[in-house]
């Protein structure tokens, strides 16, 4: 697993449940001192351990923890970086939604060896979609739908996204495009 996800999700434990829950996460996990180098590789089955051991220490379900990193990744200010990238894919969330089966390149671009999720939107009429997901890792599922949740909100969009009944997949309704303000947006930073 790349570095890059654990590191993720290391920062999601610190900036949500704070120092000490990382501390003891860690320790019970035998992690590398100082936590994980984004830029490494790491054996999958450490992350696994990591997420297992997470949702005991921290006493949450699985697919609760992963959603909430998710919406972490999209909403937390630490993480304002990805936010702008996604943003990138459209002007309203409609047009995000379509952008979307070109986040594996866009990853790919950014960091070449990143093992990212297969993604395929498709439109079932008005204001309905289906994305289809190939699960790179088991959970890869509810990351996302806690990202597309988070987007959903960055936009002010009011949409129901739940998983799909039948295969690996988010089911979106949206409903009303001005639900609520949203998040300012600009191409320009000042720094």
């Amino acid at each position: 697993m790349h570095g890059l996800i654990n590191r993720a999700i290391q920062c999601f434990i610190q900036d949500t449940y704070g120092g000490p829950a990382w501390a003891g996460i860690a320790a019970l996990t035998s992690l590398p001192e100082g936590g994980f180098n984004a830029l490494r590789l790491y054996d999958p089955a450490l992350t696994e351990t990591l997420i297992d051991t997470a949702t005991r220490h921290l006493e949450k379900d699985r697919a609760g923890l992963l959603e909430d990193l998710g919406t972490y990744l999209v909403s937390h200010p630490n993480r304002a970086s990805l936010r702008r990238l996604l943003r990138f894919g459209g002007q309203d969330f409609d047009d995000f939604l379509h952008s979307i089966d070109d986040l594996p390149d866009w990853a790919r671009l950014a960091v070449p060896d990143l093992t990212f999720p297969g993604l395929e939107l498709r439109s079932l009429g008005e204001g309905e979609y289906r994305i289809e997901i190939e699960e790179n890792f088991r959970g890869a599922i509810h990351v996302a739908l806690g990202m597309l949740r988070g987007m959903a909100d960055d936009y002010g969009v009011l949409a129901v996204l739940t998983l799909a009944p039948d295969r690996p997949g988010i089911a979106v309704q949206v409903h009303e495009h001005q639900f609520s303000t949203g998040r300012d947006f600009n191409l320009a930073v000042s720094l």
